[in-house]
């Protein structure tokens, strides 16, 4: 992975009508070659973040800068090497889907049509059908054509598998990856965290517009807790665990015992050497998870 800065914001902030704060103070690198997911619950900031940075509106304060370029001053410069999703595509509904992407290859300069017709057969996608035929899926197949056609430098994708199938959620993972391994960036926007778990390198994580956390998903991937479930020999085999420091989430049916353990394994070791053990499983929680509980976490130092 390059240490080029793609994209840059220091301190960026959108204050609407009656002070309403959609973000406060943002400061964000992403590198060339990495695949960036922007993290965050519905209303968290994550669109206004990419208007600001596409100077669909204009910051309240603070700088956006993509490619070295001023996101305000040299915004066109920089739209001819991004490809845009926004989160709600809204297209010529008596437009064929070929003659909207020719129309838009003719503002961009030229559209590779070897790649618009290789992108429409991985996706299963119909070119010759006016857009108002097409299902909220295959909308979103034409979205991520217009966004990919022209093998832009950086792909820009808001929610980009709203709509889509699992099989094509998955070749949607398949392109991202290509990407990637040509030296292209995607910065990604999505609350869907198995998605972010399957495609990015790295993860922000923003809350009511103030950015949380930024680190990589293996990194993230190594949360503090275990899922542990103990199979015993006896029904009454697990009553000693659920005072056990760093055990929550006790739960108990007969002889299974299952709980959340976070800390060093030693301590719960020595209490269940002296247990009849037939089982024990321990797995590692799901991005999700950790999502929430890092959520749950901050909403505790809130109050």
């Amino acid at each position: 992975m390059s240490g080029t800065n793609i994209l840059q914001t220091e301190s960026l902030s959108k204050v609407y009508a009656k002070n309403v704060r959609a973000l406060d103070s943002l400061s964000l690198t992403v590198r060339q070659g990495e695949v960036f997911g922007y993290l965050g619950p519905n209303g968290a900031g994550k669109t206004t973040t990419i208007r600001l940075l596409l100077d669909l509106i204009r910051p309240s304060s603070g700088t956006a800068r993509l490619f070295g370029l001023d996101a305000r001053r040299e915004s066109l410069a920089i739209r001819g090497r991004i490809g845009y999703l926004p989160a709600e595509l809204n297209l010529w509904e008596r437009q064929t889907a070929l003659q909207i992407i020719r129309y838009v290859g003719s503002v961009r300069g030229g559209v590779d049509m070897p790649t618009v017709r290789a992108l429409a057969e991985r996706l299963q996608f119909d070119l010759t059908k006016r857009v108002k035929a097409y299902s909220t899926g295959n909308k979103r197949k034409l979205g991520l054509i217009l966004a990919m056609m022209n093998k832009p430098d950086l792909l820009i994708l808001d929610e980009p598998t709203s709509g889509l199938d699992p099989l094509m959620q998955q070749i949607f993972y398949e392109l991202v990856r290509e990407a990637r391994a040509e030296g292209r960036t995607v910065f990604l926007s999505s609350h869907i965290l198995s998605e972010v778990q399957a495609i990015c390198d790295r993860v922000a994580i923003l809350r009511s517009g103030v950015l949380q956390a930024v680190q990589r998903v293996d990194e993230l991937m190594h949360a503090d807790f275990r899922h542990v479930t103990v199979r015993f020999a006896h029904a009454d085999g697990g009553a000693a665990l659920s005072t056990l420091p760093g055990v929550s989430s006790f739960r108990r049916d007969g002889a299974l015992t299952a709980f959340q353990y976070a800390g060093a394994f030693d301590p719960l070791l020595a209490v269940l050497a002296g247990q009849s053990v037939v089982t024990m499983d321990i797995d590692k929680p799901s991005l999700e998870e950790i999502f929430l509980k890092f959520y749950d976490h901050k909403e505790g130092d809130e109050s």
